[in-house]
């Protein structure tokens, strides 16, 4: 909305400002931690007195609820708030005539939608566990295949999709993956990243800001993408319109850092699946959007890290009968280890600093 009041320049030549992205990412960014600090007290009250809490599964997990126990008061669903803060100061702050921008948004809506499901399922009906994984891996795999379809029919991004980038590479290694490979590609980066951020979500802060770090370095790959010069001085893949999806990461930028305010330990709200899978689907679609997939790997390392502790713990089990990891993921095991929440929290929150400039570190290096 705001991005079209640059067209009245002519008569207040201060309006321009607004045609810039980084203006922009920033105004934006601002708004949704505002709108965050705002309402989470509001939707904290009306959680509470709805009692949506998630409750702790003593019987799974007797060593961890002894250490969580108290927390099952703690009021859940706060994904929505952090949705609302992005959907809103997106409309404010987006040029709504990018594709790319509608379809982040989408996902992020979306996936939000999926997680609220299975919030609902454990919050109100009390089934403990939710919806089941089956369905949940259904609805983003074909969410995936949808978005695919999408880019592969739109004239813009028809080509781009079917190319294949990894890091330190000036050319795509594969030129045209063909509609099955590229529906495949891109329902293993978003399914996998919807789940690796779900998986991390498990203490207070953790999820949040790890996805802080990660929404900031995609904010510099959209960027460079969306600008030619930039993108042809580091050899990176011209996006156009990426600009939109550089504003769309400050938005999310601010929103994760406005509800790790009420998130922090000791946390007056959990996001719940509402907001880890709308945040993991959201950043997944933007690594897509600008082909910077296989670099989300580098950048969320600990959603990587997460998520590959949960396999290895799994097929360990299943093969030998023995634990890799005292518990799995990889949070819990440290938390066995005797560090303390805070500890694992922050230490992990340097890790994701660390993998972030990392990821941006692989613009220069082709």
């Amino acid at each position: 909305m705001f991005y079209y009041l640059h067209l009245l320049e002519q008569w207040f030549s201060p309006l321009r400002v607004f045609r810039y992205i980084t203006i922009r990412a920033l105004a934006g960014a601002g708004t949704a931690f505002v709108l965050t600090l705002i309402l989470a007290p509001w939707l904290i009250r009306q959680l509470k007195r709805l009692h949506v809490s998630q409750p702790e599964r003593k019987e799974e997990a007797p060593p961890l609820f002894e250490l969580h126990g108290h927390k099952q008061d703690t009021p859940t669903m706060g994904g929505l708030l952090i949705i609302l803060a992005i959907v809103v100061s997106s409309a404010l702050w987006i040029q709504w005539t990018s594709l790319l921008a509608w379809l982040t948004v989408a996902t992020l809506c979306f996936m939000g939608m999926v997680g609220f499901w299975d919030d609902y399922k454990k919050v109100v009906e009390r089934n403990t566990k939710g919806l089941s994984p089956r369905k949940k891996l259904l609805l983003q795999a074909a969410w995936a295949v949808a978005v695919a379809s999408v880019l592969m029919m739109h004239p813009s991004t028809a080509e781009r999709t079917r190319h294949l980038m990894v890091p330190f590479m000036k050319t795509p290694l594969i030129d045209d993956l063909g509609w099955v490979g590229v529906c495949l590609f891109l329902g293993v980066v978003v399914v996998g990243a919807t789940n690796a951020v779900n998986l991390t979500d498990g203490l207070d802060g953790l999820a949040i800001g790890c996805s802080s770090s990660v929404a900031l370095s995609y904010l510099i790959m959209a960027y460079m993408a969306g600008h030619v010069a930039f993108a042809e001085y580091l050899m990176v893949p011209f996006v156009s319109g990426a600009g939109e999806l550089a504003v769309f990461c400050g938005i999310l930028l601010g929103a994760c850092l406005g509800f790790l305010w009420f998130n922090c330990h000791p946390a007056h709200i959990f996001m719940g699946d509402t907001g880890s899978l709308a945040l993991g689907g959201s950043i997944a679609m933007v690594a897509v959007l600008i082909k910077q997939e296989i670099v989300l790997v580098i950048v969320g390392g600990v959603f990587v890290m997460e998520a590959l502790s949960v396999i290895i713990q799994v097929i360990s089990f299943k093969t030998r009968g023995k634990r890799v990891f005292a518990m799995a993921p990889i949070h819990h095991h440290f938390e066995m280890k005797q560090w303390s929440e805070t500890q694992v929290v922050v230490r992990f929150w340097i890790l994701s600093i660390i993998c972030a400039l990392a990821g941006i570190l692989t613009l220069k290096v082709r």
